[in-house]
Parts: structure tokens; sequence; C-alpha cells
């Protein structure tokens, strides 16, 4: 590999090809001899908003109590991020680079708002799942989904403060294939 050395950074110009560089490249799995099955997973993720953030939107309740809707200047913050979550689970395979592209079945994000007057903190959780009949999981469809969920609301939230926390992004159950997995 020869490199040239440009604004104090290194740049490769070329790659020499061979069989033994070629098996520690990077490369998609095969999966042609794999039959399809149903394929299931739920991923979760959790936002935490402080009161300095709630204080300035407007949240909307049903006449049980339930949050249905929280409105920012930028708009419907839940309507908003379950498109994003969804149009994400449809192309993962153009955001993660070894995931296959799959047929899907159903694809969802859920919202639930819950207050903790105790802490003056909000609770946002995201909760994606979906379904297929394919060869290969969808895993990280789930995963995908409530990341770019969380990152909508994030984007429609920074504008009042950058406190905001995204965590426990995590896979909650896989189905079908070689092995299930339930937290």
């Amino acid at each position: 590999m020869k490199k040239i050395k440009r604004n104090a950074s290194l740049i490769a110009t070329s790659c020499v090809s061979s069989p033994t560089l070629n098996s520690k490249l990077p490369s998609m799995i095969n999966i042609s001899d794999k039959i399809s099955t149903f394929r299931t997973a739920k991923a979760s993720a959790t936002l935490i908003i402080p009161y300095e953030i709630l204080s300035q939107l407007n949240i909307k309740f049903d006449k049980n109590k339930i949050c249905t809707e929280i409105v920012s200047k930028k708009g419907s913050i839940f309507h908003t991020a379950i498109i994003a979550g969804i149009f994400a689970i449809k192309n993962t395979p153009s955001i993660i680079p070894f995931c296959h592209p799959i047929k899907l079945d159903y694809a969802n994000i859920d919202i639930n708002f819950e207050l903790k007057n105790n802490t003056k903190k909000a609770i946002i959780s995201i909760l994606s799942t979906v379904h297929a009949h394919d060869k290969t999981g969808v895993e990280m469809e789930a995963l995908t989904g409530v990341n770019v969920a969380a990152l909508t609301i994030y984007d429609m939230l920074k504008m009042y403060s950058q406190k905001i926390v995204i965590k426990e992004i995590k896979l909650i159950e896989k189905k079908g294939g070689k092995s299930d997995y339930c937290i």
C-alpha cells in the first residue's frame, strides 16, 4: 500500500489484493443456503428529558391523563419520531454496510411518555417491532428504528437544552433463525 502525506494525514492511494488480505477484508455474510423463516425482533431506547425542556412544550394528555403528544416549535414530536423510526427500519441496509436487504412484513414504533414529578424529569420510552419472512433476522432493523426515533426526538428538543440523555438502546427480543433471545 502506497501512502501519501497530505495535510498531516495519511491517505491510502492503492491497495494490492491477495488471498490473505481478502480473507481479512469486510464482507457480507453468505445466506444463500439458508431457508426463509418467520423472524421478529424488538428493540428499545430511553430518553431522559429535563424539566427545563418540559416547561417549554405543549404536552397533550387524554381523559385518562396519558400523554398523547408533545409539540415543540418544530411540530409533533411523537408523530415525527414514529415516521423517522419506521423510515429507518425500512432503509437499514442503506445505513449498515453489511446488513442484508429484507422484505419486511411489519414495522412499528411505539412511544411512551412518563412524567417523574419527584425528579422533575420525563422518561420517553421507544419500542420498535419488526417482522419478516426471510433468511436472516431483523435485529438490525429494530435497533436502527429506535436509534433514529430517539435521535429525531433529540433533534426536535435540542433547541431548548442539550441536557437530553439517550440511553439503554438494546435488543429486547429476537425470534426465528438459529436461536431466540429475550431479556
